[in-house]
């Protein structure tokens, strides 16, 4: 599987000032920590709640509440966020030829 394989990250709307809607916001640290790691992604909106999902070929790498994620940032004190990177090094390299 070549690197250059985009991830998709997959996210649902979320509940903020009561108000339920598609944010980005904390998905900033996911997007800093994969964009510094060298990898391509796209986000794909999803009608399914609280969720953020990596998918890479099809395959659910990793998945989390996306309201557990820190808001905004980088991503590099957040451990969700680097569980999530870690997640997606492993399957690369599982996949390495």
């Amino acid at each position: 599987m070549p690197q250059t394989s985009p991830i998709i990250i997959r996210y649902g709307p979320y509940e903020s000032c009561g108000i339920v809607e598609h944010r980005t916001f904390r998905l900033e640290g996911i997007q800093a920590a994969l964009k510094d790691s060298g990898y391509v992604w796209v986000l794909e909106k999803t009608s399914d709640r609280n969720q953020v999902e990596l998918v890479i070929n099809g395959e659910r790498v990793h998945a989390c509440n996306i309201t557990d994620l820190d808001f905004g940032g980088d991503g590099r004190l957040d451990p969700l966020c680097q569980e999530a990177i870690k997640a997606v090094r492993n399957v690369y390299q599982q996949h390495q030829i």
